[in-house]
Parts: structure tokens; C-alpha cells; sequence
């Protein structure tokens, strides 16, 4: 279960958004309406992600993010 995050949708000046949190299966619709209050809602995104690799690939990254030189599938850079 994944949890997503809504924000109702003003529906006059002034009116502040109120946001919620909803433990929603990836496969279930987005919600419209705010199951409390019954007002309009729209789904916020938030955040970004990360990259996970395996630590025998993290390892070359390190280096590279030391020394500017990479290691890949072409081989290793020169370094002048």
C-alpha cells in the first residue's frame, strides 16, 4: 500500500486547501472528493526518488565522484 497525499480544491476566494493522507493500493483510482468532507480533491506529488544500486556499483561511482574519472562498460577514462 502506498501512501498519497491530497489537497481539496478551493472552491472560493480566500479558502484554503486542506491536505490528507490516503493508504491507497497503486491499482485504485485516485480519489475525487475528500471522503470526510465530501469537497473536490486532486492528488499532490510530492518528492522525487532515489537510485539504489548494488554496493559492487556504488563502489566506481564513488570514484568517479572523486576523481572525475569513470569506470564503465567502454573501460576507464584517462586522466591527463
Amino acid at each position: 500500500m502506498t501512501t498519497y497525499v491530497y489537497e481539496t480544491i478551493p472552491q472560493s476566494p480566500g479558502e484554503s486547501p486542506e491536505r490528507f493522507e490516503v493508504r491507497q493500493s497503486m491499482k485504485d483510482a485516485p480519489l475525487t472528493h475528500d471522503p470526510k468532507s465530501g469537497k473536490p480533491v486532486r492528488r499532490v506529488m510530492l518528492g522525487g526518488y532515489g537510485v539504489l544500486m548494488p554496493a559492487a556499483r556504488a563502489e566506481p561511482m564513488r570514484e568517479c565522484q572523486q576523481t572525475g574519472c569513470c569506470c564503465g562498460q567502454e573501460g576507464c577514462c584517462e586522466r591527463n
